[in-house]
């Protein structure tokens, strides 16, 4: 509720309290004020000691390891049992840079429109949620795949952020955003974060660690010089069910899982 439909609420509950308004409040079932808070307190306190203090971050990322075991229940047993096998076979072969060197952020394309020099390219205008509070201007080889510039309008998708800014055909883009696509790239879809995604929050994996120093995304230089996303590049594949994921474990946003309509297709 907002605040101004509880400003209004009180308002009412004023005016039904008043002894100069004829309102039968027997009828009507109107409960005073403090009547209100009483019962409000009862409530309150029904409530278990564990439930009223807000976790601690250890607990949460718990709670989101087992969300995500939660989710694959429905699975047949020995279809878990691959998947989880699966999962700890790519992360144990796996010696490259963490994946938490990457900024891959939610973001949302405000405006775009075709280049003017060159018939694969969008420009695009996308809010990453920068400190600057302005949007990231970035080039994508999108023009092949989606008709037109309004198909991208308004949508929510994943960037990478930490790139250095570079000219695509005289358009100077800072970033990269992330899409799923086939073997022989007839087919590029781009990745959606849930509807309910905030705007400029990072992306994490499940069991890979983003807080902290060790959590800390790579500067833009460094990515460049050590090809960072080349070498992780390999491991980011889409699942059966069209979820990005980085050796086997999922890309997360606060709001649930990210998705793409291509299955076992390359994130890039």
């Amino acid at each position: 509720m907002s605040g101004q439909d509880v400003t209004k609420q009180l308002a009412l509950i004023s005016m039904a309290a008043d002894p100069s308004m004829d309102v039968d409040n027997a009828s009507v079932g109107t409960v005073s004020i403090d009547e209100r808070f009483i019962r409000l307190k009862s409530f309150l306190e029904t409530i278990p000691e564990e439930f009223r203090a807000p976790k601690a971050k250890e607990d949460e990322k718990k709670d989101s390891a087992a969300a995500f075991k939660s989710s694959l229940s429905s699975l047949p047993s020995s279809q878990q049992q691959q998947t989880f096998s699966d999962d700890k076979n790519q992360q144990f072969s796996y010696d490259g840079p963490p994946i938490s060197a990457l900024d891959i952020r939610v973001g949302i394309i405000r405006r775009a429109w075709n280049h003017e020099e060159a018939d694969k390219l969008y420009c695009e205008e996308i809010d990453v949620g920068d400190e600057s509070g302005e949007p990231r201007m970035i080039a994508s080889g999108l023009r092949p795949f989606y008709d037109s510039s309004s198909d991208l309008q308004g949508r929510k998708v994943l960037v990478l952020c930490n790139l250095k800014a570079r000219k695509l055909v005289g358009f100077p883009s800072h970033g990269m955003v992330l899409c799923a696509s086939d073997s022989d790239h007839t087919t590029v879809k781009l990745i959606s974060p849930p509807p309910d995604a905030v705007v400029g929050e990072r992306v994490t994996v499940p069991g890979y660690q983003f807080e902290g120093e060790e959590g800390k995304p790579e500067k833009e230089n460094r990515v460049g010089k050590k090809k960072i996303f080349e070498k992780i590049a390999p491991y980011l594949k889409t699942s059966e069910y069209g979820v990005p994921m980085f050796c086997g474990a999922p890309f997360m946003t606060s709001a649930g899982v990210c998705t793409t309509p291509l299955s076992d297709a390359q994130v890039s």
